[in-house]
């Protein structure tokens, strides 16, 4: 059997298990037993005629089937609708390491996973089908209620928890949190309840992650600077959750953020050093080699050495399928297979997705089998020298970093300018000094410490590649077609070709760097509602212009809307700045994401009803919006209706001074935004005369009882309607009395919960919900007659 024979079935198995990660849902009962009938078919076929087309069609279809068989068995686990939203009394054990993370209002709390042994309901009844695991969370309450415990890995609780199903927000190229959940295993999230959890025993000496936990404690006990410890903790626990999101923007900005981690590099990097002094102690023996022959033996210790850090380090993800991807190596060389380096790299891909169907949904995996194979590609005889072996790291970083600068773009549409300055720096460092400080700082703490001064003078240097103009470059989104030309590009640079091949590379990978984001016509605009949660934000764009009005919820001190959803959002649309960012009034969920908007976009004019001297207008001009004021972009009109100048003297809360403006467009379709304004506000407008009438009206107070009058509904007079609000939200929006009166006048209402991110084009007569229009198999989708009832949700969505 020639590598061309063996290289069918295993792209085959790839692109089998990639089709599947696309679908909008999985095969049914009649679907996968003709899928069955195919393959036996085809393997007959296969069998008689060996076409290397056919081998890799069959390997695809059983891939498919094989990939729709653990998906199924994993969605099996899922929580029961019928006890989503209930108290359940669980007894179990806390698996992995509990993470301290801020709720809202920055309260102090905790999540960590949680092992079923036991769940019962409030009569004692045993329930048998609660998922076995889950994501739990904890956070302070306000005047009583259970206080906050000392959670540790290991041991055994009985607690009262709050569940629900797998659900986050949903939106165009963001990160797809419940595809994360499902391959974890976790198939229900909740919330602990004020109830006092009753500790069943502690964790063993024994159990890994106790003592994982143990070191983190002495980390952060040791080094002072809180993000030096965390850095330390994540190279060499695993734990990642400490990092501030200042530290994360500087690592990412820099191009240096793969390093921040238990990456491949750093698994393959011990491995790499086990195998060299196993090689070199078992070649004393003569003996010993005779036995078994020293390279075997080292291979296999350096897979040992990699299976034994990755389980240290919480067997994350990318730790795992770089073990499997060492140990499918060792199993070729062992049995003598001199196959070429594309097949090694198949087979080891292969491999790991046997174990992990839905790796291949996940930019990491792409990104470190894409940098393994260009320095498979590009190697050369061992160099000779130390000025050879430095010609030689840098000819491997260049050759990375250029490599894999399309599928950055193409996975998180940035470019590190400066990325190959500070990998130049930081990979000897992070992986030479700092995470091997940072290992044998368990055995001599004050290793801790020296480690730490590095890390100070890594930030000192990377902040200095920061601040340089142009350090990152952000493009939008390419379409397939030049994502397709962009990865052949950059193949073609680097890999070792006759030059004359070589000179196709950089036109073909232009086709990613001038993408031509699509706009709407002149006359007409685009409404997009990101999916924030239980908040409010909507971009209205016209041919040349863009408005946001308001910027989501803030979850945590480190965590809100405008960083995680509207950021890399208007980036992957291609919006280099905002012409208006307009903030109804002062509530977070409407101005939570405000700060890291204008710290990162260019906003030309800032409008809002915020009072003076609110954080967010220090030190900026800005328009107090108000009744009256009116302009126009490319043929579409704006128009603000609310706040009237006389509300600003009066002593009222900030619901009332919601701004609100109405969107025209040339042929007369139109868009209302409308804030929290509650009944009054609604009636101050149809007494002054205001123009309300609009196709579409973004539902005053995300649906709640004191907003949506009658009148109102009947001045409007909307085609469709659109409220924002999170899933099983604590305030029960949209209400079902304010949906019964949106139904009785014939009004469409769609909610982002269900949704997720929500747009619509003026000229069109339906919108587009990313739910339906990216469906995946493994997303929630809202059950028929489903009640969004009160619910205490978690920080953060």
């Amino acid at each position: 059997m020639t590598a061309m024979d063996l290289a069918g079935p295993l792209m085959g198995w790839l692109l089998g298990l990639r089709l599947l990660q696309a679908l909008p849902r999985l095969p049914g009962e009649g679907e996968f037993a003709l899928l069955v009938l195919l393959i036996a078919g085809l393997a007959v076929l296969a069998w008689r005629w060996r076409w290397w087309g056919l081998s890799l069609l069959l390997a695809a279809l059983v891939a498919l089937a094989f990939g729709s068989w653990r998906a199924e068995q994993r969605l099996a686990e899922e929580l029961p609708a019928a006890w989503e939203g209930r108290d359940v009394w669980l007894k179990g054990q806390v698996t992995a390491l509990p993470q301290a993370v801020p709720g809202q209002l920055g309260a102090p709390g905790w999540r960590f996973r949680f092992s079923v042994e036991q769940a019962r309901d409030e009569r004692g009844q045993v329930l048998p089908t609660i998922p076995r695991e889950l994501l739990l969370s904890q956070y302070a309450q306000e005047g009583g209620g259970a206080a906050l415990q000392p959670w540790r890995a290991g041991q055994r609780w009985e607690l009262v928890a709050r569940l629900r199903r797998p659900h986050a927000l949903s939106n165009p190229h963001a990160f797809d949190y419940e595809l994360w959940l499902l391959e974890q295993g976790i198939r229900a999230t909740g919330v602990l309840r004020p109830v006092l959890p009753q500790r069943l025993s502690d964790s063993r000496w024994s159990q890994i992650d106790g003592l994982r936990q143990d070191l983190r404690e002495a980390i952060q006990r040791r080094i002072a600077d809180p993000g030096h410890a965390a850095l330390l903790a994540a190279l060499s626990l695993g734990d990642q959750a400490a990092i501030g999101r200042g530290d994360w923007a500087l690592y990412r900005d820099t191009g240096i953020a793969h390093l921040v981690a238990i990456s491949g590099m750093h698994v393959t990097m011990l491995a790499w050093a086990s195998q060299a002094l196993v090689l070199a102690l078992w070649r004393r023996s003569s003996r010993a080699c005779l036995w078994l022959p020293a390279p075997v033996v080292a291979c296999w210790a350096g897979v040992i050495t990699a299976l034994a850090y990755a389980m240290f380090a919480g067997w994350g993800v990318p730790a795992q399928r770089t073990v499997w991807m060492l140990a499918g190596v060792a199993l070729l060389r062992s049995a003598g297979l001199r196959w070429p380096w594309p097949l090694q790299l198949l087979a080891a891909a292969a491999l790991v997705t046997l174990v992990d169907p839905w790796a291949v949904a996940q930019a990491g995996f792409w990104l470190s089998f894409a940098a393994v194979g260009l320095l498979m590609a590009g190697g050369q005889a061992p160099p000779k020298g130390w000025r050879a072996h430095l010609l030689a790291g840098l000819r491997a970083q260049g050759v990375a970093t250029l490599g894999l600068a399309p599928l950055t773009l193409l996975f998180f549409q940035q470019l590190s300018v400066v990325g190959l300055l500070a990998n130049l720096v930081a990979i000897p460092l992070v992986s030479l000094v700092i995470t091997p400080l940072a290992l044998a700082g368990a055995l001599l703490p004050w290793l801790w410490q020296v480690a730490a001064w590095c890390a100070e003078g890594l930030r000192w240097y990377l902040q200095g590649l920061q601040g340089l103009p142009g350090a990152v470059w952000w493009l939008p989104v390419a379409p397939l077609w030049a994502q397709a030309l962009g990865l052949l590009g950059g193949t073609l640079l680097v890999l070792p070709l006759p030059w004359r091949l070589r000179l196709f590379g950089p036109p073909l990978a232009l086709a990613l760097l001038w993408p031509a984001p699509e706009r709407p016509v002149a006359g007409r605009f685009e409404l997009l509602a990101p999916d924030v949660g239980q908040g409010m934000a909507v971009l209205v764009r016209t041919q040349q212009h863009a408005l946001l009005f308001d910027a989501g919820p803030q979850w945590g001190p480190e965590s809100d809307a405008g960083q995680r959803v509207l950021l890399p959002l208007l980036r992957a649309l291609g919006e280099r700045r905002l012409d208006v960012l307009m903030l109804s009034h002062r509530d977070s969920d409407h101005v939570g994401g405000a700060a890291a908007l204008l710290s990162g976009l260019q906003v030309v004019s800032l409008s809002s009803s915020l009072e003076a001297g609110h954080a967010l207008l220090r030190g900026r001009e800005t328009i107090r919006c108000q009744a009256g004021q009116r302009w126009q972009w490319d043929g579409v009109s704006f128009e603000v209706l609310q706040p009237a100048g006389g509300d600003y003297r009066a002593s009222v809360k900030s619901n009332a001074l919601s701004c609100v403006v109405r969107v025209v467009d040339a042929e007369g379709r139109s868009a209302l935004l409308t804030g929290d304004i509650e009944a009054a506000q609604e009636r101050d407008l149809l007494e002054r005369g205001a123009g309300l009438a609009s196709t579409l009206l973004l539902v005053p107070h995300h649906g709640s009882k004191t907003s949506s009058t009658a009148a109102f509904l009947a001045a409007v007079a909307p085609d469709m309607a659109l409220v924002q609000a999170g899933y099983r939200n604590r305030f029960g929006h949209p209400a079902l009395e304010v949906l019964a009166r949106y139904q009785a006048e014939g009004i469409k209402v769609w909610n982002s919960a269900d949704c997720g991110a929500w747009r619509w084009r003026s000229q069109d007569a339906s919108p587009n919900c990313q739910r339906d229009s990216q469906r995946r198999y493994w997303q929630s989708r809202p059950l028929e007659g489903e009640a969004l009832g009160p619910e205490l949700g978690e920080a953060g969505g």
